[in-house]
């Protein structure tokens, strides 16, 4: 019988109480949830809806080893060699075998992929070395999504709170307590219907995925403003391989159309690259061509656009069947369509956008932040799996692997806690006073200071990155950041823009300073000035919070 609460916001109070309180509804966020109710309550918040995540607009797949000439040591090798000797082993280990129990469960729990006889159908995508992609047509996200919402909906200890805007974490940093003692996290403060609350929890998951809305061009959904970063950092949370934002090499560039994804996985059939002369161009990049490393492709496609001084490339798959493009790639035939496109007699015109974050929240393999009772999981998280570049497909594998840990170590820390948490002596953040949100954030178009933020990152911090432009960015940003005032500190205020403003500002910043801080060129991170991926030096990892500058630290 589904759980009329679930996903039906209660009478909103000022404040209330909870076991685990999970922030995000991708399939990090409901994966944790699922496991975290086995032994707890637990309420999910989510920015606006329970279906709208990074996960939801998933095409290519779910990475796994299952298929007959696959084995777990390949996965992990692939995985690794594209995180170009930054991955942590161990938990690219448990990610690769833990993940095939997590997808057989999924597809136990009725996920509609697609089959080839008693098998799933496996694809291609580039960097692996088997077909090990599991997927749904070019829609496996939402299947993944629907599943596991549907999953959520079922279930009676699980309350969602749609909506509601994650603001600031709840610490008692400002409490008194032993030099020895460390933080604890005892939930969040929000903007639920226009209303400021706090919601208390015994422990705290963050599963609130990416930041690309911080990039002009992304493939990510508007909600992926870095909220869940900013947040643990403003709380003193270790923040780890920053510098690393990957690029999708094919973003739909089209008039009048979004930055839609052009998945991985039309290259995977065959799809190939050609610049406006119609000339293939990838195999004089990279002997493996279209199906090299997402970093080479990127760059190699930002060159070809530079040398021909056209805004775009194209992708062609039109050697395949119409039968076989509307089977396999409903969810882009139908997209492209709407704007006049034919995938299978058209060229796709298609660049870069920002993707994904393979750096995030400092997180162990239990996925504990260093707060205490502050768990981190999904792209907002950084266990190490991806190091410097991640392997197409290997995201969503890492959602239900990590979300699964996150929520079952989540619940363990919960019934060790009191049964409510303390009246902490300051709640940051959630005040009566509206004062920024009259006297500066009213008087500043905040749209326009995002695409300030927007397009000096595109100038100088995106696919190729060079020490003086670096530094003019930060320059830039750290005025910015005076521009803004007391609000870069203090997020008292309703007004979700204004917040949105702050957050993408402090993403920048630390995306930036850890930028300059690596003089290498390694996976997505690209410095012309430093062509080369020095191991002597740089098979290092740069970790950076609020209060201290970039650090560099041993693997």
């Amino acid at each position: 019988m589904e759980n009329p609460n679930s996903v039906m916001n209660p009478e909103v109070h000022s404040s209330w109480d909870t076991d685990v309180l999970i922030i995000g509804s991708g399939a990090a966020g409901l994966r944790a949830a699922l496991a975290a109710s086995e032994q707890a309550h637990v309420t999910l918040i989510t920015k606006t809806t329970l279906t709208e995540s990074n996960t939801h607009y998933a095409q290519g797949g779910i990475a796994v080893a299952m298929n007959l000439d696959d084995t777990i040591a390949l996965h992990i090798k692939d995985t690794c060699a594209a995180g170009a000797g930054l991955c942590d082993v161990g938990a690219v280990e448990m990610m690769v075998s833990e993940g095939i129990p997590r997808v057989a469960e999924l597809l136990d729990w009725g996920a509609n992929f697609d089959w080839e006889g008693t098998l799933p159908r496996f694809t291609q995508e580039a960097a692996h070395s088997r077909r090990r992609i599991v997927h749904k047509g070019d829609a496996t996200g939402r299947e993944t999504t629907d599943v596991l919402i549907q999953r959520v909906r079922n279930t009676e200890r699980i309350r969602v709170l749609q909506n509601a805007f994650a603001i600031d974490l709840l610490t008692d940093a400002d409490a008194e307590r032993s030099g020895e003692e460390s933080v604890t996290c005892y939930g969040v403060s929000a903007v639920v219907e226009e209303q400021a609350v706090c919601i208390r929890a015994k422990a705290t998951i963050l599963a609130t995925g990416g930041l690309g809305r911080v990039y002009p061009c992304t493939s990510n959904p508007q909600i992926a403003t870095g909220d869940g970063f900013a947040a643990a950092w403003r709380a003193g949370c270790e923040m780890i391989d920053m510098e690393f934002v990957q690029f999708h090499p094919t973003t739909l560039f089209l008039d009048g159309a979004p930055n839609f994804l052009i998945s991985e996985a039309v290259r995977g059939e065959g799809g190939t690259l050609l610049n406006i002369r119609g000339e293939r161009f990838m195999e004089k990049y990279h002997e493996k061509g279209e199906l090299a490393p997402r970093d080479v492709v990127s760059r190699s496609i930002q060159n070809e656009m530079y040398l021909t001084q056209f805004p775009c490339v194209y992708l062609d798959i039109t050697h395949k069947t119409k039968d076989f493009i509307l089977e396999r790639f409903p969810t882009i035939s139908s997209t492209t369509q709407r704007y006049g496109l034919d995938i299978s007699i058209d060229l796709i015109p298609v660049r870069p956008g920002a993707h994904f974050m393979m750096g995030g929240i400092r997180t162990d393999t239990d996925t504990q932040t260093n707060i205490d009772g502050l768990y981190a999981c999904g792209e907002v998280a950084c266990t190490g799996v991806h190091g410097a570049n991640r392997l197409a497909s290997n995201s969503l594998l890492e959602c239900l692997v990590y979300g699964a840990r996150a929520g079952n170590n989540a619940a363990i820390f919960a019934s060790t806690q009191p049964a409510h948490p303390p009246n902490l002596p300051v709640l940051r953040n959630i005040g009566t006073s509206d004062a920024l949100s009259t006297n500066t954030a009213a008087e500043m178009d905040m749209d326009q200071i995002k695409s300030e933020i927007r397009e000096t990152l595109w100038e100088n911090v995106s696919i190729e990155r060079n020490g003086e432009g670096l530094q003019d960015s930060f320059t830039v940003l750290q005025d910015i950041a005076e521009s803004l005032g007391d609000m870069v500190t203090c997020t008292d205020t309703r007004d979700i823009s204004a917040i949105e403003t702050v957050n993408m500002l402090s993403v920048a910043l630390m995306i930036t300073q850890s930028a300059i801080a690596r003089t290498e060129s390694r996976g997505a991170h690209y410095r012309a000035d430093f062509p080369a991926q020095d191991d002597t030096t740089w098979q290092r990892r740069i970790l950076i919070s609020q209060d201290n500058p970039p650090e560099i630290i041993p693997l």
